[in-house]
């Protein structure tokens, strides 16, 4: 699982499971921003098992899904295909974009500050 790659319906899907840790195909579907039937849900759930990144278990008469990879995994493959294909590679393009987003608060910033301390080694 080096190259995590989910295409949109997966990754929402995904992005359901991650935030609430597990849920069944009826709570995924209420989760969605886009109405999907059971089938087309159930369909990504399965599709998601096969590859690996989703396992269930029964729960009475239906299935809980849980995943079996970390958000902040997909996250660092998603970045390196981000900055390899839009930045050329570079980290610190990508750093500054994301800095330089005026959606990212103060205390967002004051946490990548700190973040990026620890890295260096700098006590804040």
């Amino acid at each position: 699982m080096s190259d995590i790659h989910f295409p949109p319906r997966e990754l929402a899907v995904m992005g359901i499971l991650w935030r609430h840790g597990s849920a069944t195909v009826a709570e995924v579907r209420d989760g969605l921003e886009e109405a999907l039937a059971y089938t087309s849900v159930l369909s990504a759930l399965q599709t998601l098992e096969e590859k690996g990144y989703v396992r269930h278990e029964a729960e009475g008469r239906a299935y809980r899904y849980f995943p079996t990879i970390a958000a902040e995994r997909a996250g660092q493959s998603a970045l390196a295909r981000i900055r390899d294909a839009i930045f050329a590679g570079s980290a610190e393009q990508l750093f500054a974009q994301l800095v330089a987003d005026r959606n990212v608060s103060r205390a967002e910033l004051e946490r990548m500050r700190a973040l990026l301390a620890e890295r260096l080694g700098e006590a804040t």
